[in-house]
């Protein structure tokens, strides 16, 4: 092989080189959604406050013996009536507080934090 080339075969494997680092350093190669679950148990969330990133999807699941209903105190997001075992998701997008509760028994509240 000419000496000019191995320099552009040189050149062109450390640009390949760098792009992959820069995923692998940034997260941005084969990373994987997020995700996380509240329990429903004894009228009320657990965790109660939980702080995510941007792009998490909630997984809340009803372990009560009773019903129960998940709701955004702004109406971002909203359940259906989860009997027992049932889930519910929703993927938070957008940085912010967002408090909830159970509409059945509003006593019952929980709050998100997307960072």
């Amino acid at each position: 092989m000419t000496k000019p080339k191995q320099r552009k075969l040189y050149y062109a494997l450390a640009l390949m080189g760098v792009a992959l680092l820069g995923a692998l350093c940034s997260g941005g190669y084969a990373q994987q959604p997020a995700s996380t679950e509240i329990k429903i148990d004894n009228f009320s969330f657990t965790p109660a406050t939980i702080s995510v990133t941007a792009g998490t999807t909630i997984t809340w699941i009803n372990r009560d013996d009773i019903p129960h209903k998940v709701m955004g105190s702004n109406d971002e997001f909203k359940s259906k009536v989860l009997d027992t075992d049932e889930k519910f998701s929703y993927t938070f997008s957008k940085a912010g507080t967002y408090s909830y509760f159970c509409s059945l028994h509003p006593k019952m509240t929980g709050q998100i934090v997307v960072r």
